[in-house]
């Protein structure tokens, strides 16, 4: 998946602009980077776009414990959008990311998350038999 049909993806689930489903991907790929462990936040940016890379690099190797609010709160304030609208944003990510990288890479990333994450990951969701990739 290119850059275009990531934003694209993340776009059509919002029924949003690619302008503002390219500041929410940027913001969810920054938050998550922060979130996770810096070796898994590499290996994530090696599976993306060479657009989106850099967002997803984790500034540390240690990863910063907060919960789901927190996220939704920090992906808010970095895409200029209200809360319910990013927490929607992060959903339509994580749903590109599983569809747009390997299944094992998607799950690597997802179990470094508190179940609370979970309603948003579904990572369940590559079984409905839409996953011809990966």
């Amino acid at each position: 998946m290119d850059n275009n049909e990531f934003i694209g993806s993340v776009a059509d689930r919002l029924r949003t602009s690619s302008e503002q489903a390219t500041a929410i991907t940027r913001a969810t790929l920054t938050t998550l980077a922060e979130r996770i462990e810096g070796g898994e936040a590499r290996d994530l940016s090696a599976q993306l776009p060479d657009e989106l890379r850099a967002y997803a690099f984790a500034p540390r190797e240690k990863a910063e414990r907060f919960g789901l609010d927190t996220f939704v709160q920090l992906v808010s304030g970095r895409a200029e959008v209200d809360g319910d609208t990013a927490k929607a944003g992060v959903r339509a990510v994580f749903d590109t990311l599983r569809e747009a990288i390997p299944p094992g890479a998607y799950d690597d990333v997802v179990t470094h998350l508190p179940a609370e994450f979970w309603d948003l990951t579904d990572s369940a969701g590559r079984y409905d038999g839409k996953r011809g990739r990966g």
